[in-house]
């Protein structure tokens, strides 16, 4: 069984590409972890030199393709590790010599260093990040480690060793809660709270509970306590509410209820989730068009209540808000869609202009990069030899001289083609506006939905309650006639 990790390797801040090199080199080739050298193997390079082999492929890769990163990936790491006494250091380097060579497919020069000094065997295999041939780097494409394990797996199967079962994600286990770390007032307040519950006499005797616990008592004008372990002392009156030696001595005296702040936390904890939940209003259910649907009396009856308690929250928006009619509410909700259509429209124009700005912005850049390249051109007397060697970097300058041209068209002919530094300052404003017209979009379209729905809501009250009316006004007619008749 083999666990295994994928790292890429970068070149630490104030190191060389040959410092990291090393370091990541010696560190998998440390004597003491490998048996003097002896579970060491490697792929297309010499494993005392590798380091500087690797790095001399990469000199090259830069001769042969030109091309430089900032945060180049010098390297990969895979980690392997071993079930505890399920196998030998030999095999276990050859399981990892092995996974190598096919996951980099023999395009990669690899060292495997085999480490004997824990409990499970684990193998180290660093493989250069540029291709044998300096021509390629390693593409560390998505899912990667995923893949990497199921190679693993393979290689561990034929060499008939156990592999790790992978549970779905709805069956694994999930730490949900995690222990809080005490801090020193933490544990001072909890030794103070079983001081108190043994009843002392006065402020002196809770002291004198504490020092027998171990807390060390500092007197004067701000008095203060030190635990076990701690270098410095910590005063009464930085505790938090109700461990000041005001609030302690009142307790004392029978004058006030001491309340531990962890029970509070508890409490707090426990309801917070129902305290804070925002009751959201949602569109009611048309009960007869379920029921024809399929579905059952239950439904209905829940269906029901659940109507009912969206129109109670429907009112009490109204009054929340201040609402005394119909009209007023579609006033409101109205304008709000209003507001919230027109900041839509204002993020929609910023994006559009960042985008014209941009574009503005590479054609600048791009028509300055080419400057020389068509000063020769146009010493050459515009040869078409030097234009097909140069084809795309004057296709550049063309696409660049159009896009001036349309907007000396769009701007005028006098208008003077802005700065980059012009149009990077406006690009970060439109940035900035855009971010707070979009915080606020959200925020707004999250009151109108509310709004809405209460709209809708009321409305569809109003009109249950016009139903009612004339089913009311149809009765009292029909009875009229039928008494009318009967009189005759």
């Amino acid at each position: 069984m083999a666990a295994t990790r994928l790292i890429a390797l970068h070149i630490n801040k104030g190191k060389t590409v040959a410092q990291c090199l090393a370091d990541r080199t010696d560190y998998s080739e440390n004597a003491a972890k490998t048996e003097d050298g002896k579970y060491i193997s490697a792929y297309a390079c010499d494993a005392k030199t590798c380091d500087e082999e690797f790095l001399l492929s990469k000199r090259q890769y830069e001769h042969i393709t030109g091309r430089t990163q900032a945060h180049d990936v010098i390297a990969y790491q895979i980690r392997q590790s071993f079930k505890p006494g399920e196998i030998t250091p030999e095999e276990a380097n050859k399981v990892g010599y092995e996974t190598a060579m096919r996951f980099t497919k023999g395009k990669h020069a690899f060292i495997v260093a085999t480490h004997v000094d824990r409990a499970h065997i684990h193998n180290h295999i660093i493989f250069n990040s540029t291709t044998l041939d300096c021509t390629r780097k390693f593409r560390d494409f998505r899912l990667s480690g995923l893949a990497l394990a199921r190679l693993s797996d393979i290689v561990c199967l034929e060499h008939r060793l156990s592999v790790i079962v992978r549970k779905p994600y709805g069956e694994r286990k999930k730490r949900t809660e995690y222990p809080e770390k005490k801090s020193q007032r933490d544990e001072i307040c909890e030794a103070i709270d079983a001081a108190l519950e043994r009843k002392p006499k006065d402020f002196q005797e809770l002291i004198g509970i504490l020092q027998e616990a171990g807390y060390k008592y500092k007197d004067g004008k701000q008095p203060a306590l030190r635990g076990k372990g701690h270098a410095r002392f910590a005063r009464f009156r930085s505790l938090g509410k109700g461990y000041s030696v005001e609030e302690l001595c009142g307790v004392i005296a029978g004058n006030a209820v001491h309340k531990s702040k962890f029970v509070e936390k508890t409490r707090t904890s426990a309801r917070s989730a129902q305290v804070h939940q925002k009751a959201e209003l949602s569109f009611l259910i048309d009960v007869r068009a379920k029921m024809q649907a399929g579905k059952g009396a239950g439904y209905a009856r829940w269906a029901k209540v659940f109507n009912l308690k969206q129109m109670a929250k429907a009112m009490m928006f109204m009054e929340e808000h201040g609402i005394k009619s119909y009209a007023e509410l579609k006033e409101k909700a109205d304008e709000i869609s209003e507001k919230c259509d027109a900041l839509l429209e204002s993020v929609k124009a910023d994006e559009a202009r960042m985008s014209e700005v941009s574009v503005l912005r590479k054609h600048l850049i791009n028509y300055a990069k080419t400057k020389d390249v068509f000063a020769a051109y146009k010493a050459s007397g515009y040869n078409q030899e030097f234009y097909e060697a140069h084809r795309d970097t004057l296709a550049l300058r063309s696409a660049a001289k159009k896009a001036f041209d349309a907007y000396k068209k769009e701007n005028g002919s006098d208008k003077k083609l802005p700065r980059i530094s012009e149009l990077n300052a406006e690009y970060a404003m439109l940035l900035e506006r855009k971010k707070s017209s979009y915080a606020e979009y959200r925020k707004t379209k999250s009151e109108m939905q509310d709004w809405l729905v209460a709209q809708k809501i009321v409305q569809e009250i109003l009109k249950e309650d016009e139903q009612k009316k004339e089913q009311l006004h149809e009765q009292e007619v029909r009875q009229e006639e039928e008494n009318r008749q009967s009189s005759r």
